[in-house]
């Protein structure tokens, strides 16, 4: 242990001082801050219709679709109002969504009905052909206009359509609703957890293949074993990892104290939450690393490891993929599935625990099966970590690799 002490330590202390440990640690937060404050951005902006045309014979559906419209994009719209029977009219308005120097967002037709007691029928036109949200909010809006008008022909005053058309608000039965704390913490530490065992595993594999590169190995192999040497760097980059994430975590709570951003947000998890996230992030990092340094030891250059992170990433990436499924629906056949495979285990057991109600026996089933994986793949990885790193010059095969396993 002591061996594995001062390899850790020298890991650790080498990356802290670092000053990639100093630009990263600041970075990273104003990057995603910069990419969450731009997607808000965009997509607040997205769908936000300014000016629009009318083209029907019914100038009071028009002015009510306008309202309803305004409602819908929360601002003012502005709506130009022509008869079908001008000449020339559709014409006139594709040209002036086609120009440049337009303000129309996109014109709505109004064709009447081709039978007695049919309903119209109508044709939206956007300049951007893309702007789904754009559509959705008209189809909304019309549905809304003609709700209201038939209401109004039945004979109920304006006030009581007003009143009934108001949208309707869920509360929790006077409880704090805490779908949005829920949400935003499953994303805000599935993405953290993500990125931490990602880039913190990859750099184990980065560590041996500078060792290698330098022949460094040699040398140190006369006083410590391989083993010793793989688990002082498996747990001198872990430590920086959870020294970079207890950073990031204790300015945003700061920040919050503070009142330098809002009170309000909804990202930071329970202490039972904070628990497991410890938990499964330090499974989740030595299981990654393990076979990260294992990729480091079969290679000879950063080219060659970057060959393989697609083994490495996979699991990640199916895990990125199925999440807002599992955050949406976190019981399902699909989400247990994922939750007991080992590799996918520490992100999403740790959303489940986050959004839904998985049973004690279901969580510590997944951390022993978990444990039993990684000390399988810390077994793998150490035998071949002893060979690996002695070989130069040529990249292993499979039947390599299997026979290092025996000579091991």
């Amino acid at each position: 242990m002591h061996n594995v002490w001062l390899i850790a330590k020298r890991e650790y202390m080498e990356r802290i001082r670092a000053k990639s440990f100093l630009i990263m640690t600041i970075l990273i937060p104003l990057l995603m801050g910069g990419i969450l404050g731009g997607a808000a951005l965009i997509n607040g902006r997205s769908g936000s219709l300014k000016h629009i045309a009318v083209v029907t014979d019914n100038p009071q559906f028009a002015t009510d679709f306008g309202t309803e419209l305004s409602d819908k994009n929360q601002s003012k719209v502005g709506v130009d109002v022509y008869p079908s029977s001008k000449p020339g009219i559709l014409t006139t308005l594709e040209e002036q969504l086609k120009a440049k120097d337009s303000t129309l967002d996109g014109y709505l037709v109004v064709v009447p009905p081709a039978a007695s007691g049919a309903r119209e029928t109508f044709q939206w036109q956007p300049r951007s052909k893309a702007d789904v949200i754009g559509r959705s909010r008209v189809a909304d809006a019309v549905g809304a206009t003609l709700t209201r008008e038939k209401l109004m022909h039945s004979g109920m005053a304006a006030t009581e359509v007003d009143a009934l058309l108001q949208p309707v608000h869920l509360d929790s039965a006077g409880k704090k609703d805490a779908s949005a704390a829920a949400f935003g913490s499953a994303y805000g530490m599935f993405f953290l957890m993500y990125f931490v065992i990602l880039f913190y595993g990859m750099n184990v594999a980065r560590s041996i293949i500078e060792e290698k590169t330098s022949r460094v190995f040699e040398v140190l192999l006369a006083t410590i074993r391989p083993e010793e040497m793989l688990a002082g760097k498996v747990i001198g980059v872990g430590a920086v990892g959870l020294t970079q994430v207890g950073i990031w975590i204790a300015v945003a709570l700061g920040a919050i104290q503070l009142k330098l951003v809002g009170s309000d947000i909804h990202i930071f998890p329970s202490l039972s939450q904070t628990i497991f996230f410890l938990v499964f992030f330090l499974l989740g990092y030595l299981l990654y690393s393990s076979v990260a340094a294992a990729l480091g030891a079969i290679t000879n250059s950063e080219q060659e490891l970057q060959q393989m992170n697609i083994f490495l990433m996979l699991p990640l990436i199916a895990c990125s993929v199925v999440i807002f499924t599992i955050v949406t629906n976190p019981e399902t056949m699909l989400a247990k599935a994922f939750s007991f495979f080992p590799f996918c285990t520490p992100l999403i057991m740790y959303t489940r625990i986050v959004v839904g109600k998985p049973t004690p026996f279901a969580i510590g089933f997944s951390i022993v099966e978990l444990v039993v994986t990684i000390a399988i793949v810390l077994w793998i990885a150490s035998r071949i970590y002893r060979v690996g790193i002695l070989m130069y010059g040529k990249k292993p095969n499979l039947p390599e690799i299997l026979r290092w396993l025996k000579y091991s």
